[in-house]
């Protein structure tokens, strides 16, 4: 689950990790008058407004702009908010753009990358540090790797002092600076273990200019992202309070209150399946058959068959589906349970484009007689013999 910037700025002040002030705002209005504000109450020269979206990349895409009077925090707001965000990671026509953070600047003199995420190799959460930050992760991995650290941390006892120093010490703080960017690091931490989380990413964390209160500066974050595990949220409610239904598309979030995982993809050919690693083999040889899938549905092990009939209506609910391949392999989930979804589908909502229907496993035979029975009601349904048959039939269909 993300959350937004604004969100994961107040969870690292709850953990004592120190964050320039900001002000939420949903008009240019409002944005004017926090940048009085913030000038008023902190002295800012100069203030930052950003888009708020589960979406990297936001300065690429002209949702960060850096403004030195209201006058200009207001153009940029309304700049901003006028058009939807379009960055490396929102979909080809970007997306809604209906809150801004307007943030106090800062004077700074250096910035690092500093994240926690899981390590699947090693199966334990890894800290990730760099003495280059602003800038992906992924670009200084490719362009000068000897910058980056990586140090594993125990679940249970989380970052020890020594780690914090050694990394602190790898990235070049000198001074006050190792221990205000080793609380930090051990603050960030916390926030991971205790919150469930996927990812704890700060970029940049800055050192400000030196000042007479402070000659070594001061060591801040500036930006956060943070990500966390949906299985977990159960436990965790204060994380789950921050969810935005807004930032997911609207069948992704109807397939969730059903426990279906649903992706829409740019295909037309929908697909129904139970089990992650099957939908994938499913979309692979839809693709290998000259096909695109128009989406990843994985209906799961215990589907009942309400949750099955909803499936199939988010599919056809997808005016860009043209036809509809089914690929389930008994288990958990009985076959008769999907062929009878299949049926009340059928009578429900109707089949108008060709479904394509294999079936394996648990009470297939049973299943294969429900389907033959109803074929006068779904003349748009064919069987295949096996997965391979099934996609040449669905991606035939496609292509006539």
């Amino acid at each position: 689950m993300n959350i937004h910037e604004y969100q994961s700025r107040e969870m690292l002040q709850t953990f004592g990790i120190p964050v320039p002030p900001g002000i939420l705002v949903q008009n240019p209005v409002a944005a004017e008058k926090a940048f009085d504000e913030l000038q008023k109450r902190y002295g800012s020269a100069v203030c930052v407004v950003k888009a708020q979206v589960h979406a990297g990349g936001r300065g690429k895409g002209g949702g960060v702009k850096l403004v030195k009077s209201a006058e200009e925090a207001r153009k940029a707001a309304n700049d901003i908010l006028s058009k939807p965000l379009i960055t490396p990671q929102t979909p080809p026509e970007g997306v809604p753009v209906t809150k801004l953070l307007v943030a106090a600047g800062v004077e700074i003199e250096k910035e690092y990358y500093l994240a926690i995420t899981v390590d699947r190799v090693t199966a334990c959460p890894v800290l990730i540090a760099s003495s280059e930050g602003g800038m992906d992760i992924e670009e200084v991995a490719k362009t000068n790797p000897e910058a980056i650290i990586r140090e594993p941390i125990s679940a249970v006892a989380g970052l020890r002092a020594y780690q914090a120093r050694k990394i602190a010490y790898f990235l070049g703080f000198k001074g006050k600076q190792v221990r205000m960017a080793g609380k930090i690091m051990h603050q960030l931490a916390d926030l991971f273990l205790k919150n469930d989380a996927n990812l704890a990413e700060i970029n940049p964390l800055v050192v400000t200019k030196a000042t007479d209160e402070h000659p070594d500066g001061t060591v801040i974050a500036l930006d956060a992202k943070l990500n966390f595990d949906e299985n977990a949220m159960f436990r965790q409610d204060d994380v789950r309070s921050f969810e935005d239904p807004t930032e997911e598309e609207p069948a992704e979030r109807r397939a969730k209150q059903f426990g279906l995982s649903y992706i829409k993809l740019d295909g037309n050919i929908g697909c129904l399946v139970n089990g992650a690693g099957l939908a994938m083999s499913t979309m692979d040889i839809i693709k290998l058959h000259g096909g695109e899938p128009a989406n990843f549905l994985d209906v799961g092990g215990s589907a009942s068959e309400e949750a099955v009939t909803e499936a199939f209506r988010i599919i056809l609910g997808d005016e860009t589906v043209k036809g509809i391949l089914v690929n389930i392999f008994g288990g958990i989930a009985k076959c008769d349970t999907i062929a009878k979804a299949i049926i009340t589908a059928a009578k429900e909502v109707g089949f108008k484009v060709p479904l394509v229907v294999r079936l394996e496993g648990t009470n297939v035979e049973i299943a294969r007689k429900l389907l033959e029975e109803a074929k006068g009601d779904i003349p748009m349904m064919e069987i295949g013999k096996d997965l391979t048959d099934a996609a040449k039939k669905i991606t035939a269909h496609i292509a006539a």
